[in-house]
């Protein structure tokens, strides 16, 4: 299966980074030049909504998929250059017959916050297993595509940030995929779990920063408190009974 590292050219420090990191788990893989929004003032004029930086991070990730759908591979592997890897990744990396047949994308990170999975896990060997996703996880630092599945997201018209794009419920893009979650995951993003100093800084986060921020919402009423738990707890109740529940998803 072939992996893929989206890198800027003005970022070799992550680049040796990631490295350092494919060389850890014996995997090799292949580097393909970000599209730097830098260098590209149209970037900055679209009507979407988007940064600059969401709109060069989808552009990229998009050449990805183009390399999947026209590869010889059933599925590909993508990954940014600020992953960390647990010690477990490699064996998983070297092929791709665990994976189940009717997956269309396989979520290998964690972003280390609640999402909502099936309850029914599948065991993929190597003390992993899988289940379906069917929650928000944000985060495009590591998964899997189906040529399949590459082959949609090139044709479709977009304009969400690349995570939403793959794994946002709520949009069509993602909707209308199968996908899976890796449990526990294989990799996480650097900036959630080193310490300040040995952090790689994200680029893209550095721009959600800068955008100008609503208002703060106004301060709940008690009443208000009462209906927000109950629609909780009965989103809750409503996951139990289509056997899905919440869960921080654990680095392996």
């Amino acid at each position: 299966m072939k992996c893929m590292v989206i890198n800027l050219d003005r970022s070799p420090d992550r680049l040796a980074h990631v490295t350092a990191e494919f060389a850890r788990i014996g995997v090799l893989f292949d580097r393909v030049p970000a599209i730097d929004a830098l260098h590209r003032s149209e970037f900055a004029k679209t009507s979407s909504g988007l940064t600059p930086t969401e709109v060069a991070c989808l552009m990229s990730h998009k050449v990805c998929w183009k390399i999947i759908a026209n590869g010889d591979d059933a599925f590909g592997a993508i990954f940014e250059d600020d992953i960390l890897f647990s010690e477990a990744a490699g064996p998983m990396l070297s092929h791709y017959g665990w994976i189940p047949a009717d997956a269309d994308i396989v979520k290998l990170e964690t972003y280390l916050k609640k999402t909502v999975i099936a309850m029914k896990r599948t065991s993929v060997g190597r003390a992993f297993s899988v289940a379906r996703l069917y929650g928000l996880h944000i985060g495009t630092a590591g998964y899997i595509l189906s040529k399949q599945a590459a082959r949609d997201l090139i044709s479709r018209s977009l304009d969400a940030p690349a995570d939403h794009v793959v794994f946002d419920p709520s949009l069509p893009s993602s909707s209308s995929k199968t996908i899976y979650q890796l449990l526990p995951a294989l990799c996480v993003q650097n900036d959630l779990v080193c310490e300040k100093a040995f952090r790689l800084n994200s680029l893209l986060n550095e721009e959600r920063l800068m955008k100008p921020r609503a208002n703060s919402a106004p301060k709940r009423s008690p009443t208000e408190k009462i209906v927000v738990e109950t629609r909780r707890i009965g989103r809750q109740i409503f996951d139990i009974c289509r056997l899905r529940r919440e869960k921080t998803i654990s680095l392996a």
